[in-house]
């Protein structure tokens, strides 16, 4: 059967994005002036958003593609307590991530995110010495900021071999510690887009920056054409990897750093992350990270990179670092056969003098200026901290999100149904949808997709293209069996264009 949506309906929420709520929003925006623009949809654009509105100022945000097009899409998924600084010395950087990380985890998104073990396996050449000391660098650290995450500890291999059946036997011990898991990087950027929404922000997908001008940003909306001058009082520039077009102040290396996914049974179906660590480095590591739905992922690489900006690939020497580094914890290798797909994204790295982009601070930096403000560097994890650093230079209320739920905020329910984890409090909402229709609660053939998530995209989460509700909506672009089956359903094959009314076959 099809189902017809209207694009609000009665006890919709406040949040709600939709291409009706765009097209309203470009209408508004052409004859008003803002406090402020902001120009990039990823996690720091939507997060600069968001402490905007909740202090009162008036918002808009502008993104080229869609939300989470860039480099937000493509982290390892986790909010991270930085054990990868304290290890090179950047303690500073690694205490901002511990006390970010414990703020999304308890209040922020605690749907989103959850404790994740992680087997650290003492594999030949690795000094058992300093990975405790590490590690118990990294419990000082979590008490002090009062994370709720359990301190580390040596397991004995029975424990090891059970959360990771495939880890090798070749090892003198293990240790165990815990780090925050988000159940996907792409979902965060959407519910914190939302969350600004309901606070009054106007968030304009699909909308490019063309210039700067005397009193705000040139802009053209790429679905329809249309060009006009979005005007602001100040324009922040949030762009990530893509930084130095809007400012020439800005001077950035990207790093790119690419995954394997490859099925979880491949490595015995693991419950725990394993940790290998790189050859001849004390303080970076490869992870195998097990995802919901039989997928785990495994990376990272830290590559200097000058490739175009639009279409980050792996490149065959990190798949072969990638599996070669993962190997070294294995029973079984794996090999290129077992490579579902591979992922890449940019790092915005604050330029510096260091001897490779893995050595480059992972700090942020605000650049102040009128009217144009750039905000680079940084990461996921530490998104919140940089909006904060961003809004104080725009308003002198006291800054409202360091506690603050978004959308759909709960507490972690562990081996709750899809919709449970992927939209937490929303999810009833979400399974109204189906208006009755059991069919729409059915997964698609051969996927986990259910049909009423292709509807929630397009009512509710902004995505106006075919490619926003498949790759960033439901991230099926990581496995290209699942994109074409949703696809067919959705009638679109893999083609990325602009859909019409609210209606989806059920």
């Amino acid at each position: 059967m099809t189902t017809h949506l209207p694009p609000v309906w009665p006890g919709a929420p406040a949040s709600l994005l939709s291409a009706d709520r765009r097209r309203r929003d470009i209408d508004v925006l052409s004859g008003r002036r803002v406090d402020v623009v902001v120009v990039g949809g990823g996690i720091t654009g939507v997060g600069v958003a968001l402490d905007a509105a909740t202090r009162g100022l008036s918002v808009a945000l502008i993104e080229a593609n869609d939300l989470a097009y860039g480099t937000s899409r493509w982290s390892s998924k986790l909010v991270h307590g930085g054990l990868r600084y304290l290890a090179s010395g950047k303690v500073g950087v690694a205490w901002e991530s511990a006390v970010e990380r414990e703020r999304i985890m308890a209040a922020i998104a605690p749907h989103l995110t959850h404790p994740m073990a992680q087997v650290l396996p003492l594999v030949p050449g690795l000094d058992p010495r300093l990975v405790g000391a590490g590690l118990r660098a990294a419990d000082t650290m979590r008490k002090v900021t009062g994370s709720h995450l359990a301190r580390p500890s040596r397991i004995d291999l029975a424990d090891a071999a059970a959360m990771v059946p495939g880890m090798t036997p070749d090892v003198t011990g293990a240790w165990l510690s815990w780090d925050g898991q988000l159940v996907d990087d792409a979902r965060l950027v959407i519910a914190v887009a939302r969350t600004a929404a309901a606070f009054g922000a106007r968030i304009l997908t699909h909308t490019r920056a063309d210039a700067l001008t005397a009193d705000g940003l040139a802009v053209t909306d790429a679905l329809s054409g249309e060009s006009w001058v979005l005007r602001a009082a100040r324009v922040v520039n949030a762009t990530g990897a893509w930084g130095e077009h809007l400012d020439d102040r800005v001077k950035l290396v990207r790093s790119r750093g690419t995954h394997l996914v490859v099925a979880s049974s491949s490595l015995g179906s693991p419950t725990a992350a394993l940790m290998v660590p790189v050859e001849g480095s004390t303080s970076r590591f490869v992870f195998a990270l097990p995802q919901p739905e039989g997928l785990t992922f495994i990376g990272l690489t830290d590559v200097e990179t000058e490739d175009p900006l639009d279409d980050p690939r792996a490149h065959a020497d990190e798949v072969d670092f990638l599996l070669h580094t993962i190997n070294r914890g294995l029973a079984v290798p794996l090999g290129r056969d077992d490579i579902v797909s591979t992922y890449s994204g940019y790092r915005p790295l604050l330029a510096g003098v260091a001897g490779s982009t893995a050595d480059l601070s992972r700090r942020h930096a605000v650049l102040d200026g009128d009217p144009l403000i750039s905000v680079v560097g940084g990461k996921l994890t530490t998104y919140r901290r940089m909006a904060e650093d961003v809004v104080d230079l725009l308003s002198d209320r006291p800054c409202r999100t360091r506690r603050l739920p978004l959308v759909g905020a709960q507490p972690w329910q562990p081996d709750a149904g899809r919709l449970v984890t992927r939209f937490g409090g929303e999810a009833s909402v979400v399974a109204e949808l189906a208006q009755g229709d059991p069919a729409a609660l059915v997964p698609i053939a051969g996927t986990p997709v259910l049909p009423v998530e292709l509807l929630w995209a397009r009512v509710a989460e902004g995505a106006v293209t075919t490619g926003d509700v498949l790759d960033r909506r439901l991230r099926l672009d990581l496995v290209p069996d699942w994109r074409k089956a949703v696809g067919a359903h959705l009638g679109s094959g893999a083609s990325d264009v602009a859909m019409g009314p609210y209606t989806s076959s059920v």
